[in-house]
């Protein structure tokens, strides 16, 4: 099962890792990353953030990143899961799970897509603040966590 899907809805943690390994009896290992709204950052509070993406465009960006991890490692599955809209703090934002026969390479699938995913997918953060609305930058730490896997 590779999946992805940019959705306004909740996911359920328990039942999209539940449908991940779902007949598949080689799965000896998933791995999974969930992202969710902070009340904070850049020092100031945040009561809201909202995600905007291209549809269809999204999606193809996080299937070339997902082809890219099967590509390198010999995965069994893969899931992204990417909300949008209006999200309040405490909410989650993204999931990415991977299963694979070893934890090797779960764990360095399910980070290479996240690493990816924050520059390369076409999404845009807007935050809420005390100060006023103000768009997310991605951050020099994003570039470096990407740069480090043409290293590899």
């Amino acid at each position: 099962m590779n999946e992805v899907r940019v959705q306004t809805d909740d996911f359920d943690l328990g039942e999209e890792l539940a449908r991940l390994r779902a007949g598949q009896p080689g799965v000896g290992a998933v791995v999974s990353f969930v992202g969710t709204v902070r009340d904070m950052n850049d020092g100031s509070a945040v009561s809201e953030m909202e995600l905007e993406h291209y549809p269809g465009m999204t999606e193809k960006a996080l299937a070339d990143i997902v082809d890219q991890a099967n590509a390198r490692w010999p995965l069994l599955g893969t899931l992204v899961v990417h909300r949008v809209g209006p999200l309040l703090p405490l909410e989650q934002i993204v999931l990415v799970a991977c299963g694979a026969a070893h934890r090797g390479e779960a764990f360095a699938a399910c980070e290479f897509i996240i690493d990816y995913l924050k520059i390369d997918a076409p999404f845009w953060k807007k935050e809420q603040t005390p100060e006023g609305a103000r768009w997310v930058d991605a951050r020099d730490s994003d570039d470096s966590a990407k740069a480090k896997w043409a290293a590899r």
